[in-house]
């Protein structure tokens, strides 16, 4: 691995992403206006599509307070977009489910930010829409490594 990249690389790759991030949140944003859901909410949406998750646990993976998230899914259950229940495990705890609308915006909206992008990469060759895959990929389970250590 080349381990001479510049600070002046770091620091404009750095950048780049961040602006990409903000660019992809900013479309986002615009979509989310057509949906009855906040951004905070798309964002628990999107951890509940995968797994049922409690209140801690969501709170620990969006980064918010456990009282923030508490108001959150309370606002989301009473949209009918999720439901609190009961683990079948340990009936003491409770896990956050997402219902069928909410999957059905996530979904919807996920799709037409993959439309957004694909408009983007139209400008792309075939060869380097695969490489910024690739790259992205292997950049992405790098910081899963570090930040799992």
């Amino acid at each position: 691995m080349n381990h001479e990249i510049s600070a002046e690389t770091i620091a404009n790759l750095e950048k780049r992403l961040r602006y990409i991030s903000g660019l992809i949140k900013q479309n986002g944003r615009k979509i989310l206006n057509h949906y009855p859901i906040t951004s905070p909410q798309f964002i628990a949406l999107q951890f509940l599509i995968e797994e049922d998750l409690t209140i801690g646990e969501l709170s620990n993976k969006n980064g918010l307070a456990f009282s923030t998230t508490t108001d959150l899914v309370d606002r989301l259950e009473k949209n009918k977009l999720v439901e609190r229940v009961r683990d079948t495990n340990d009936r003491r705890v409770v896990r956050i489910h997402i219902l069928s609308k909410g999957r059905t915006i996530i979904e919807e909206v996920i799709g037409k930010r993959q439309e957004y992008l694909g408009d983007i990469l139209e400008n792309f060759s075939k060869d380097q829409t695969e490489s910024l895959n690739e790259m992205l990929t292997f950049l992405y389970e790098e910081m899963q490594h570090v930040n799992h250590k």
